[in-house]
């Protein structure tokens, strides 16, 4: 399984212009271009899940995640905030790129741990954030994590 299978350019944005998590949360749902009731049922389910814990993994990244009825296969996004937002991460520090999981609570393809794993484990390299950083494109990105091999 490849990261890279995941993601596609069109759920992909380097500028977020939210300022606040909950903006940020709901701009990142909107990027799954899904309908109006939607988008509200799943901010309400990941804002459910950020009251447990802030997904705020550490170095400027956080991977907000829920499972919900709402899709009906594993979606994910990528967004930046180059600025930075408090997202009450481990680490105190201010948070600059997300990526959003959602999945179906029953799942055939069973990704959604396996994936959310992937993600972890390709935010710890030492220069991800770095590099995260400087990207200009969508594409870019998407390069990046074939590159990476995740």
């Amino acid at each position: 399984m490849r990261l890279r299978e995941f993601f596609s350019a069109d759920a992909i944005k380097l500028q977020l212009e939210g300022n606040t998590k909950d903006e940020l949360l709901k701009e990142l749902v909107s990027l799954l271009s899904l309908d109006e009731k939607s988008d509200g049922t799943l901010f309400k389910m990941l804002k459910r899940r950020e009251n447990l814990g802030s997904t705020g993994i550490g170095r400027g990244i956080a991977i907000p995640h829920c499972r919900s009825l709402v899709v009906s296969q594993l979606r994910v996004v990528f967004g930046r905030k180059p600025a930075g937002v408090d997202f009450k991460a481990i680490d105190n520090k201010p948070v600059h790129d997300f990526f959003l999981i959602v999945a179906p609570p029953m799942e055939v393809s069973n990704q959604y741990l396996p994936v959310l794993g992937k993600i972890a484990q390709f935010a710890k390299e030492p220069d991800i954030p770095e590099r995260l950083a400087r990207l200009e494109e969508p594409e870019h990105f998407l390069a990046l994590l074939e590159e990476q091999e995740f």
